[in-house]
């Protein structure tokens, strides 16, 4: 485990910003890092608050020894996986994707795609 706070400091976290209900702020998080929250009356202020936040997270964490999630990153994926299915869907699937006139792969992404949302 790495415990060198400039470390993780440098990371590229992920950070989310979310509009305050009411419209009179935000709300920024690092999903990566469970409970690294902060709220802010502007977005500027709040990448700045979201780097303090970010920094005591890993200050305790390190603290106590708890392992600290990296960053993951486009290459850590492969865009593949398998997926087994009961047979009827299978025939469901290839029957429904010809006649689309597209493979089932084509037609199982197009519906993966629409329904992530």
């Amino acid at each position: 485990m790495n415990d060198n706070l400039e470390y993780y400091m440098g990371l590229n976290y992920k950070i989310e910003v979310f509009k305050d209900k009411n419209g009179d702020g935000y709300a920024l998080r690092c999903p990566e890092l469970r409970g690294c929250v902060t709220c802010a009356d502007t977005i500027e202020d709040g990448m700045k608050m979201i780097e303090d936040a970010k920094l005591c997270w890993f200050e305790a964490y390190i603290e106590d020894g708890t392992p600290i999630p990296e960053p993951s990153n486009l290459e850590d994926y492969s865009g593949q996986f398998k997926l087994r299915l009961p047979k009827s869907l299978h025939k469901l699937l290839s029957e429904k994707s010809q006649q689309e006139g597209i493979s089932m792969n084509q037609y199982c992404l197009y519906l993966l795609s629409n329904g992530v949302r």
